[in-house]
């Protein structure tokens, strides 16, 4: 009988490692990162839709450091289907090294999924974040609207690692979000 808790106890640690997947495969997280620099308001240019994003435009994520050293994660939108305005708070944390941008993020208690910027300018202007998987992928920019050649530039490297681009929402920016200050 004490071998069952223990089995238990196993699965349990294998099935929240198995949620904390990181990276798609042949994506490579930004090396040389600089948390400080990252930091700030970021809008959302375009996503693969899911669950908590659906039906939301005027979408920022705001990223702050917490005072235990990991990074506040605020995002925000418009629902346009409710007519209302949402937030989510979160934090993220390194996987490891603070100078790869390899992060899991979780809004969920002790849940972490995969957040890896896989391209960013040299200025921290424009990034491409890949989730855990092939499901997940985020175009952002410090401004609401995105330069073509970097548009281009962010779905070829997209496409690259095997995304499917087509599937991109790309998000309207026509109300201001009230969370920006």
């Amino acid at each position: 009988m004490k071998k069952i808790p223990i089995f238990l106890i196993l699965v349990s640690a294998l099935i929240l490692t198995a949620s904390c997947s990181s990276i798609p495969e042949k994506a490579e997280p930004v090396t040389n990162f600089q948390k400080d620099r990252y930091l700030g308001t970021w809008y959302e240019i375009a996503r693969f839709d899911f669950k908590h994003e659906r039906n939301m435009n005027n979408t920022i994520a705001q990223y702050s450091l917490n005072d235990d050293g990991s990074i506040r994660v605020l995002n925000s939108g418009y629902n346009y289907k409710e007519q209302k305005w949402k937030q989510a708070e979160g934090k993220a944390k390194f996987r490891g090294d603070e100078t790869v941008a390899a992060l899991k993020v979780s809004f969920f208690g002790p849940f972490y999924s995969g957040y890896n910027v896989i391209a960013l300018d040299e200025n921290y202007q424009y990034a491409l974040v890949a989730g855990k998987d092939l499901d997940y992928l985020w175009i952002l920019s410090r401004t609401p609207a995105l330069p073509e050649n970097i548009k281009n530039d962010y779905l070829k490297k997209a496409q690259e690692v095997g995304y499917d681009t087509s599937r991109f929402v790309w998000v309207a920016h026509d109300k201001k979000n009230p969370n920006l200050k």
